[in-house]
């Protein structure tokens, strides 16, 4: 009796139910059905399987009360298992995008007329290399430029005493201010 009534009540539930939600727990309960056919002992799940039900856990908000094979958390653990196989694959693909890697030979080529042409800036070499085929931008001529040792302009005091000591009469740089304050050199 009590299996009549528990029943009658399953059916004024399922009444309730939309079709959706009976379809889900429908699938849910035939794939544990056919899980426990194909395995003698302890059921085996395959990959596919773990996929079909983190699925519905996601689709489905009945999924836990109709899971026996596995405990709900395991479940959820497939489900972060998958996303985050997921994003590492997005992320890989995003590595053949972005910006092309340049030659070798072209910055051997950016080196050597950097090296042969001091005076020449980026801007220059980036010219040049237009006029050639290669499309580099000047960024990235800068970036692959020998750097220039920079030198003063011209010599500073102590070398310019040391190159002209031998011509050089003993002088003294002195400059005495007298009375009026206007400077009266010394020698």
């Amino acid at each position: 009796m009590i299996r009549w009534l528990t029943l009658a009540l399953h059916l004024a539930v399922a009444g309730l139910k939309s079709r959706r939600s009976l379809l889900l727990e429908m699938l849910a309960l035939q794939h544990q059905l056919l899980v426990l056919s194909r395995s003698s002992k302890r059921p085996r799940l395959t990959p596919l399987d773990r996929v079909l039900w983190a699925w519905l856990s996601q689709a489905w908000g009945g999924w836990k009360s109709r899971l026996c094979l596995v405990q709900p958390s395991t479940v959820l653990q497939w489900h972060r298992a998958g996303f985050r196989l997921f994003w590492r694959w997005k992320s890989c693909a995003v590595r053949n995008s972005g910006r092309k890697t340049i030659a070798p030979d072209t910055i051997h080529l950016i080196g050597q007329m950097s090296r042969a042409n001091p005076l020449w800036g980026a801007p220059r070499i980036h010219g040049e290399l237009l006029k050639l085929g290669l499309a580099v931008a000047q960024r990235t001529v800068a970036k692959y430029m020998i750097p220039r040792v920079r030198q003063s302009p011209s010599q500073d005091w102590k070398t310019f005493l040391r190159n002209h000591l031998g011509s050089m009469v003993s002088v003294d740089f002195l400059v005495v201010p007298y009375q009026k304050f206007h400077p009266h050199g010394i020698c």
